[in-house]
């Protein structure tokens, strides 16, 4: 028998990254230790500092729950979670109904539609800060633009305090940030109706349906996968708002704007006390852990549409 010389193993690092697995975790490294140092490791100081009495210039002791416990009892902080939740709430669903109804119009067979598409983008790319500034101009208190056109008209005899009053500082930052998220919320929705086959809604048409019965039976179901992800990142930005409030009321009257982020700033930085500062912002992440999964129950209807198990 004649001896049949043997293939030598190769070593295994080269088998790893001539597989498809290992070159695909090669190309990901320099992500993940990105995401690990700007990511992963200020979340976790923030959770350290949490349970820390830090503060600035001074290095703290660890003192478990004791500064979620104050919290609970701080009315401030209450009211800040209130403010988050009526802000984000408000704010999220006036952009939906805006958008939707913006994204609508523009799906259809306009003159210089595709100019119209595109200057709908300026509130969205305008820096925050020079809008927020724009916005503090025309609230203010004795020479806003609005006040003074009601005024013009005769509806009011007195200007309007927007920012110096906490209903209404509330309403006037909430419609600030509406002005800002409409257009990525129509943009994102009106690329969605893009990809609804024309057919269906022929189709639908051609057995009798109504506009508002194929909107509510074809268009609204094929795009309620693009609403949940469009809606997700919708109610995180507006969640974590801070430069617009920052600016505009700095949290008053009163404490009346004051949101969850703007309050861990103001407590951390000018107060000094990182730790409390980073139990309020720790307390954020069960109210983004809710809005993710708000997505993620929206892709798992995009995957039952497919057919996909």
């Amino acid at each position: 028998m004649t001896d049949v010389p043997l293939t030598p193993r190769r070593p295994l690092l080269a088998r790893f990254l001539e597989s498809r697995n290992g070159l695909g975790l090669l190309f990901m490294l320099p992500a993940a230790v990105f995401l690990l140092c700007f990511l992963t490791y200020p979340l976790g100081l923030g959770v350290w500092l949490g349970f820390t009495d830090t503060r600035i210039g001074r290095t703290g002791e660890f003192i478990g729950l004791e500064n979620y416990i104050w919290l609970f009892d701080d009315p401030i902080f209450w009211l800040s979670v209130y403010n988050t939740i009526l802000y984000t709430v408000v704010a999220s669903v006036l952009k939906f109904g805006l958008g939707l109804w913006l994204a609508l119009i523009l799906n259809e067979h306009l003159p210089f539609k595709t100019f119209f598409r595109a200057i709908i983008l300026l509130p969205w790319v305008v820096p925050t800060v020079l809008s927020a500034l724009a916005f503090w101009w025309i609230y203010d208190s004795q020479f806003s633009i609005i006040s003074w056109v009601l005024m013009q008209w005769g509806l009011i005899d007195t200007p309007i305090n927007f920012l110096g009053q906490p209903n209404h500082a509330r309403a006037s930052v909430i419609a600030a940030n509406v002005w800002r998220g409409i257009p990525f919320v129509a943009i994102s929705l009106l690329a969605g109706l893009q990809t609804i086959p024309q057919s269906l809604n022929e189709a639908a048409a051609l057995d009798g349906a109504t506009s508002w019965q194929r909107f509510t039976k074809v268009t609204l179901p094929l795009l309620t996968p693009i609403i949940a992800v469009v809606m997700t990142f919708s109610v995180l930005f507006t969640f974590t708002d801070f430069q617009l409030i920052y600016v505009l009321t700095r949290g008053g009257p009163v404490n009346a704007t004051h949101l969850m982020a703007t309050l861990s700033f103001q407590r951390a930085i000018p107060g000094g006390q990182l730790g409390e500062g980073a139990a309020i912002a720790v307390a954020m992440i069960p109210f983004l852990l809710a809005a993710i999964l708000f997505s993620f129950f929206g892709l798992q209807r995009r995957r039952w549409q497919q057919g996909n198990d």
